[in-house]
């Protein structure tokens, strides 16, 4: 190899490696870039990992035909297979899957992306291995499959905050809060918001505060904050303007009509609804070119101009179908010209040959035909079995997954799935509650067992209802001792204020359960107790799992309990510090507590303003 060939070789590589740390560093797909890269890729001259690279960022980069990006992802999985390269191996099938994605083929882009997660546990590569649970996750999202999107955001999650890889780690939050949000559990999916905002706001990336403003701004137009929501979501389009993304800047806009349209101001949703329009006629964007218009002929109905409406409502279906049927309709193309092409090529054999070839010409088609139809007839037999087997199995991995949720709170439970066991952790701020029954042992002794069953299972169901309205964890039922906490698994500053007013709740349910004719042989008063304070949580057993609390905090909010009164809730002083300005409280002295001495304890009176 001459010098002058092996200097243009480096050359080559430096120029590869330079566009590809600005493309895969700026986390933003750049059609220019591709085009750069075609010339080195034409020219052939890389060898090893700088080929792989370029393969790489040829296939992420391409945005204009994803089937040529498709082309990349395969070359550069054949080429990571030849060469046991099992990190470029995941970042190949990662490529392919999110191209095969973006072509609308959802059961392709899960295959591969389960594939690519495999090479990246091969390869010991964690943010790989955090990155493809994070795309499975999506695919389940899109899917509509809720539980299997969460298990695999909180998989994702899970890995990648053992990573430096922040910008995937706010990402997988991000995703994982809109999920949420999805759900309608509209607290968690702020949770994640904010530290998926905080993340990208750390590390500067733009495009991810965008998208993490537009995601909050779009979750307090749901709750019907449309001041906020407003200002969010044009934070948001004021940054995406400047990175020149307008997928996203459509969809918002028709966020901002809908606000103005709540507000009975017609004339600016419809500007926002056309200045979404004109975005997506401009950029080919034809999913918002079918939204747009839908949102258009909304306003115009309203308006009561019923003949734009209709105008607007056509063009609706039109994009909207077209969105739908397009890859359809180049298939039964592609099929059309295929078949037409052999017929004519059949037509001008059939001419060439003579009656003795004609015969025989006829019985090969008519023998290829049978054999052809009974391949497709078993492959289809064979397609529909597996198809129904992989539905059996999902449905019943979701319902052990359904299961395993119902007894473990999330993050334990994917932990105890991913690592076999559950470290035990603390938690230095919670609250715990504790409620008890007045005379209900005594009563119990003269019940059914089943009469009993259904007494306690009337006020625990709602009991269930109330914490999980106020995002508390349930934790045990001892007999008629029913036993929850804030702050954990996930830590929360407002833990004790959330916890005073769900034991509110149920107070009050108490005693409205005393005027229910259905029930008049089971009423019963109540105590509850409630202390604040640090806590240790974990799994107990080895085979009937169970999560439980432990520590002096749980001690005394037990005592704060047997110290209360019927229809009274009783709170520890370290509660009261916590609560004081926002409750209305009863100072009741220094008391007596068992193994304790004296302590100060307050009754909760109600909610201030």
């Amino acid at each position: 190899m001459s010098l002058k060939k092996s200097n243009s070789i480096i050359r080559i590589y430096f120029l590869v490696v330079l566009i590809c740390f600005f493309s895969v560093f700026g986390f933003a797909q750049n059609q220019k870039v591709a085009d750069s890269l075609k010339k080195i890729y034409k020219e052939n001259k890389l060898t090893g990992e700088a080929k792989l690279e370029l393969l790489r960022n040829l296939s992420f980069n391409e945005v204009n035909d994803l089937k040529l990006s498709l082309k990349y992802a395969d070359e550069l999985i054949a080429l990571s297979k030849a060469t046991n390269n099992y990190l470029y191996l995941h970042r190949g099938y990662l490529q392919k899957g999110n191209t095969c994605r973006l072509l609308g083929d959802l059961n392709a882009a899960l295959d591969v992306f389960f594939k690519s997660k495999d090479a990246a546990i091969h390869a010991d590569y964690l943010p790989g291995e955090g990155t493809t649970n994070m795309s499975i996750a999506d695919v389940y999202s899109v899917m509509d499959n809720a539980v299997n999107a969460q298990i695999y955001y909180n998989k994702a999650i899970y890995i990648l905050r053992k990573t430096t890889d922040t910008v995937s780690l706010a990402t997988a939050l991000l995703n994982a809060g809109e999920e949420y949000s999805k759900g309608k559990k509209y607290e968690k999916a702020l949770l994640y918001y904010k530290e998926s905002g905080a993340l990208f706001k750390k590390v500067n990336y733009l495009i991810g505060t965008a998208y993490n403003l537009g995601n909050i701004g779009m979750l307090y137009a749901e709750l019907g904050k449309d001041d906020l929501a407003m200002s969010h979501i044009k934070e948001a389009i004021v940054i995406l303007e400047e990175h020149e993304d307008y997928y996203a800047i459509s969809d918002y806009l028709t966020y901002i009509s809908d606000i103005y349209l709540k507000r009975h101001e017609w004339g600016k949703a419809l500007t926002y609804a056309q200045k979404s329009l004109i975005l997506a006629k401009k950029y080919g964007l034809k999913d918002q070119l079918s939204n747009s218009n839908l949102k258009l002929s909304e306003l115009y109905q309203k308006a009561g101009d019923f003949k734009e409406a209709l105008e607007y409502f056509k063009e609706h279906i039109v994009y909207r179908d077209s969105v739908n049927n397009i890859e359809m309709v180049q298939k039964m193309a592609d099929i059309r010209t295929n078949a037409e092409v052999s017929q004519k090529q059949v037509e001008v054999d059939l001419l060439n040959q003579q009656k003795k070839t004609q015969k025989i010409l006829v019985i090969a088609s008519l023998v290829s035909f049978t054999l052809m139809f009974l391949l497709a007839f078993g492959l289809y037999r064979r397609y529909k079995f597996v198809h129904k087997t992989n539905k059996i199995i999902e449905k019943e991995k979701n319902r052990s997954n359904a299961l395993l949720l119902n007894i473990l709170p999330e993050e334990t439970a994917f932990e105890l799935k991913i690592s076999g066991r559950v470290q035990a952790k603390r938690f230095e701020s919670v609250s715990v509650l504790f409620t008890d029954f007045e005379g209900f042992t005594t009563y119990s002794e003269n019940l059914s067992p089943e009469k009993l069953v259904e007494s306690v299972d009337y006020y625990f169901s709602k009991f269930d209802a109330i914490i999980e309205k106020y995002d508390l964890e349930k934790i045990k039922t001892v007999g008629d001792s029913y036993m929850c906490a804030g702050g954990l698994p996930y830590p929360s500053e407002n833990h004790a204020e959330l916890i005073i007013l769900a034991a509110l709740e149920i107070l009050k349910f108490v005693e409205d359960s005393k005027n229910d004719t259905d029930f008049n042989e089971t009423r019963f008063n109540i105590r509850i107790g409630i202390n604040s304070g640090s806590v240790v949580a974990g799994v107990v057993g080895t085979k009937k799992f169970a999560y439980d609390i432990w520590g002096d905090a749980v001690n005394i909010a037990s005592r704060m309990e047997s110290n209360s009164e019927p229809g009274k809730i009783n709170i520890s002083e370290n509660t009261y510090e916590l609560i004081k300005d926002n409750f209305d409280c009863q100072y009741r002295g220094e008391i007596e507590v068992k193994n304790k001495g004296k302590m100060k304890m307050y009754f909760v009176n109600k909610r201030l303003n």
